[in-house]
């Protein structure tokens, strides 16, 4: 297990996740700190995980030796700005704020530092998390792997050649609990309107998702596969796929998915330097 010292800027709930997973990992509390200007979230960093936690990001950086930083992306720059001369002792910074990009990060920063850009997503707070990694040619190998052991605390991890790829990233994995969610709102709504209880309609979707996500990734077939294993010729199941090829399904998924890519990329000419 690595002795680095950890900080947080930014205490919120994906800050949270993360700590919660290094914890449950086996990092010791003693290597983590954060800094909110809130005392609220500092004090429930601090009761929760037995962490440090500081008022000024200033005092939370010093001596550390990896930087998360997870404030909003419209507050981001002048976070960094504000850092930028607290960081000549070179730490590695890892990124997990949508729609800033590298140059805007190095440019910000400053110091020609290690810069790791993260797209994770909110099932990072069950510890199911799936996040896309991209680095700068200024981190080491051993940076690269500091990195990837933070993320796995919190779910799985993809490495990307390209920054680029960050954009589908956020499409597929970063926003892609969101149109699940929509999905289960949908079979919930259609459960009750056909009679069942919400209760049940709800227990049963929920349950549904998490098989069916369990099931495809214990599976050794893709999941085309899966969904012809299940749908019997003539059967209840194949009516349902039948409309939902009908009505453009693959479509409708392939034009939102491109409207959540084409907007992480607006963010970044909009937020970033």
């Amino acid at each position: 297990m690595t002795t680095a010292k950890l900080t947080f800027i930014g205490g919120g709930n994906m800050a949270s996740s993360i700590i919660g997973g290094l914890i449950n990992k086996g990092y010791a509390a003693s290597q983590i700190s954060a800094s909110d200007p809130f005392e609220e979230s500092r004090n429930k960093l601090h009761q929760q995980f037995g962490i440090a936690t500081h008022e000024h990001n200033a005092e939370a950086v010093a001596g550390c030796d990896v930087i998360i930083l997870s404030v909003k992306p419209q507050v981001l720059e002048q976070v960094c700005t504000a850092l930028q001369p607290h960081l000549t002792h070179q730490p590695l910074i890892i990124s997990i704020a949508a729609g800033i990009d590298m140059r805007s990060l190095d440019q910000w920063l400053g110091n020609n530092l290690a810069i790791v850009r993260c797209m994770p997503n909110t099932p990072a707070l069950v510890q199911t998390g799936a996040s896309g990694l991209y680095a700068n040619a200024n981190t080491s190998s051993e940076q690269r792997a500091l990195a990837n052991d933070i993320l796995e605390a919190v779910g799985i991890v993809q490495w990307l050649d390209s920054e680029a790829l960050i954009d589908p990233v956020t499409a597929v994995s970063g926003s892609g609990p969101a149109y699940y969610f929509l999905m289960m709102e949908a079979m919930i709504e259609a459960g009750v309107a056909q009679g069942l209880t919400r209760e049940a309609a709800t227990e049963l979707t929920l349950q549904t998702a998490l098989g069916a996500a369990k099931l495809a990734q214990s599976s050794d077939v893709d999941v085309a596969e899966l969904r012809r294993r299940v749908t019997s010729p003539n059967g209840t199941t194949e009516q349902a796929i039948l409309s939902f090829e009908a009505d453009g399904l693959r479509d409708t998924v392939a034009k939102a998915m491109q409207k959540c890519s084409d907007r992480s990329v607006e963010m970044a000419k909009e937020l970033g330097a």
